[in-house]
């Protein structure tokens, strides 16, 4: 960003409506008066679009005087002048990639300054309402790889939290039937919910963010911590079975199962950190998440679920 000036970039087909019809003045105005709406967005370094090249040359072929720095009344003019530049550029430099072969639409570039993708979505939205009461039926929506990147990370994000959310829910129902205990299924909802939330909390706090890298974490993390959990509480139901109070069959889950989830913890949230060494930023997102995720279900399982487990059982 710091040299590249801005990689985000919004592109617009601006429609004049007929074939020849971008130098029409009102068409030009138009489209300048849209162009200088964007460069007044605090979220915009600038904007490129094709008015400027017909007020330059305006300016040009007046012997440089300021006061022609202006769209030409006559389009026969703007025509003249936008033909004399096409044929004084040199091969391969040439307006293509700024209007349609038919000269009936030309493209508005807007380049973004460091922003997110609520950003984008927010400017463009606005940009939209702008158009419907100045210039309606000049141009449609964004388009371009960050308008792309910018929906499809809005949807993924929300559609991997949601997901999550219905995962966690029907894995803690089979837990139920599975260990054939309400109040253990239950139980079993807050220790599973419980790490996500630690971790995205934390992350808000530090950094605020959620991209493509932050929305899958959950789904990955969500097995590692389900299966603390099982581990957890087989062992635990298993000694209350053989007649142990609920403190002492805390205390015997905790010896027995204690140091398998202390090992495979440390073990999986080393792997996943090597990841936040990445120059990547899903990646990195990615592995210092899911390692905060990890390390929020084993604290969870070491010291939010057993006094869950005591205090449900303390009247047995």
């Amino acid at each position: 960003m710091g040299n590249l000036t801005g990689l985000d970039r919004l592109e617009y087909s601006l429609r004049s409506g007929s074939e020849g019809g971008i130098v029409e003045p009102d068409y030009l105005r138009a489209v300048e008066a849209f162009a200088e709406w964007y460069r007044a967005q605090p979220e915009v370094h600038h904007a490129q679009a094709f008015p400027r090249i017909i007020k330059r040359l305006n300016r040009i072929m007046h012997g440089d005087d300021p006061a022609f720095y202006r769209i030409p009344d006559d389009p026969e003019l703007a025509a003249q002048l936008l033909l004399l530049y096409e044929l004084s550029l040199p091969l391969g430099a040439d307006l293509n990639d700024r209007m349609d072969v038919a000269r009936s639409a030309t493209r508005l570039t807007v380049v973004l300054k460091n922003t997110s993708t609520r950003d984008h979505l927010d400017i463009d939205a606005r940009a939209q309402a702008w158009l419907q009461g100045n210039a309606p039926g000049l141009a449609g929506p964004a388009s371009g790889f960050t308008m792309i990147s910018a929906h499809l990370s809005n949807r993924t994000v929300h559609a991997m939290l949601w997901g999550a959310i219905v995962a966690t829910g029907l894995i803690s129902a089979i837990l139920l039937l599975v260990f054939r205990n309400v109040r253990i299924g239950l139980i079993c909802l807050v220790p599973n919910f419980v790490p996500p939330v630690m971790a995205f909390g934390l992350w808000g706090y530090l950094s605020g963010t959620i991209g493509l890298g932050a929305s899958v974490v959950t789904g990955i993390a969500i097995g590692i911590i389900v299966d603390d959990t099982v581990h957890f509480l087989a062992k635990y139901l298993n000694a209350r079975r053989q007649g142990s109070p609920a403190p002492e069959a805390v205390r015997t889950t905790l010896r027995e199962v204690g140091p398998a989830l202390w090992a495979t913890t440390a073990v999986l949230a080393a792997g996943f950190l090597v990841l936040a060494s990445s120059g990547y930023e899903p990646s990195r997102v990615l592995g210092v998440l899911v390692a905060g995720t990890i390390v929020s279900a084993l604290i969870a399982d070491l010291f939010l679920l057993p006094v869950l487990l005591m205090a449900v059982d303390r009247r047995r």
